[in-house]
């Protein structure tokens, strides 16, 4: 049998009661270039501090996650090039080739017409 009560959420009032509500708020600057650091000793990179800044600057604009996937990429790039720190060049590599989610849904919609399941605009296939 339905109820005729309304609670915030959708969750009943008893059991809201006994939920701890945990506010959140984006990273700063800082805490993002250190969350980047201990990313980067985790996965044993060497990074320069102009590249941490630009990687910084790409989490915050894009997101973390997406930033911390960079870090592999860089690497990698920087290995096939025999160096031994990530550079600016090495990021704005694998920035170039990875899309992040902004980027690749513009991507998608400037391009769409070109992909295989467009439907077509009055015209008929002849498949005689």
């Amino acid at each position: 049998m339905a109820t005729s009560y309304q609670s915030p959420h959708g969750i009943p009032i008893d059991l809201l009661d006994r939920l701890l509500i945990v506010s959140t708020s984006p990273y700063s600057e800082k805490d993002t270039k250190q969350i980047l650091r201990i990313r980067c000793e985790e996965e044993d990179v060497e990074m320069s501090e102009d590249a941490y800044t630009v990687l910084t600057r790409i989490g915050l604009e894009t997101s973390l996650r997406y930033a911390i996937q960079l870090i592999t990429a860089a690497s990698l790039v920087c290995r096939k090039r025999k160096g031994t720190e990530v550079q600016v060049d090495d990021i704005k590599r694998v920035y170039s080739l990875f899309l992040d989610e902004s980027r690749s849904t513009q991507y998608m919609k400037e391009y769409q017409d070109a992909f295989l399941f467009n439907e077509l605009k009055g015209e008929t296939m002849d498949t005689s």
